[in-house]
């Protein structure tokens, strides 16, 4: 996980313990959804990763 993937997983995390302390249901569902948009990303970056490796394993190593 980058930094900024880290980063926002904490302000979501914030978020919502913030929304559960005041009550506020809106607050506590925007750090839900932020924490789920830093995992999603997550989960993309690392296939975009694994599509880049097997791209470079079928790959000639003289690159025809």
């Amino acid at each position: 996980m980058t930094d900024k993937k880290a980063v926002d997983k904490l302000k979501g995390k914030a978020k919502e313990a913030t929304g559960k302390l005041t009550g506020d249901r809106r607050k506590e569902a925007e750090g839900k959804a932020d924490q789920a948009k830093a995992k999603t990303e997550g989960a993309m970056g690392a296939t975009g990763e694994r599509a880049k490796g097997v791209k470079d394993s079928l790959t000639d190593d003289d690159n025809r």
